[in-house]
């Protein structure tokens, strides 16, 4: 069995720039701090779908449903950040063999962490799309919320007497999703190309 490579020692400067990678960790450990905030935000709303349930209407029960799932979705996107760019930017976490390992980590690489990226944030795109669809309902019905109202009217659609959106802003938030689409399918092509020319000079060195 062949012995492993002795690695040679680094120059100081190859040292300090290789490890300038650990700068990135108070920024993975923030991003779980936001994690956790997104916890309690979901165990908030929760609550307030619950305890409030016997008098709230379809529609509003319909957006706060939407919106845990939103939660949700935007959590499992930090997970992807987290997990996803500590291994390959940062070091090895060591979890080959262990039972809960994410399928998706064993071939991640910031290509792929890339493509999955974009595929996340078009799910939570449609959330928030779908959100505005079902608050759009009542566009020509009522009147266009005061500042001071907005938030209010957003959170509680169905039971506001103003509305927080315009029909201009329901059509360019649908054209910045389309744009989301778009881009993903740019990325995911252009990494198709590469991963494509990278086999074929493989092949064509043998």
């Amino acid at each position: 069995m062949s012995q492993p490579t002795p690695h040679r020692p680094l120059s100081p400067l190859s040292s300090l720039i290789f490890a300038s990678r650990w700068l990135q960790l108070p920024l993975y450990l923030g991003l779980i701090l936001a994690q956790c905030v997104y916890v309690f935000l979901f165990a908030k709303e929760l609550w307030h779908l619950v305890h409030d349930a016997p008098s709230m209407g379809e529609q509003q029960i319909m957006l706060i449903v939407l919106g845990l799932i939103d939660v949700v979705m935007i959590s499992n996107l930090l997970v992807m950040v987290i997990v996803g760019g500590y291994e390959p930017f940062v070091s090895r976490l060591g979890l080959e063999g262990h039972p809960d390992q994410p399928e998706w980590l064993s071939h991640v690489n910031a290509s792929v962490l890339k493509v999955k990226l974009a595929m996340a944030i078009i799910g939570i795109s449609s959330i928030h799309l779908l959100k505005t669809f079902i608050a759009a309902g009542t566009l020509n019905g009522l009147p266009f919320c005061p500042p001071e109202l907005v938030a209010t009217a957003a959170s509680n659609v169905g039971a506001a007497r103003c509305n927080a959106l315009t029909t201009d802003g329901v059509l360019w938030q649908t054209i910045i999703h389309i744009v989301f689409i778009l881009s993903a399918i740019g990325i995911a092509w252009t990494d198709k190309l590469m991963t494509h020319n990278s086999h074929k000079r493989e092949h064509g060195s043998h």
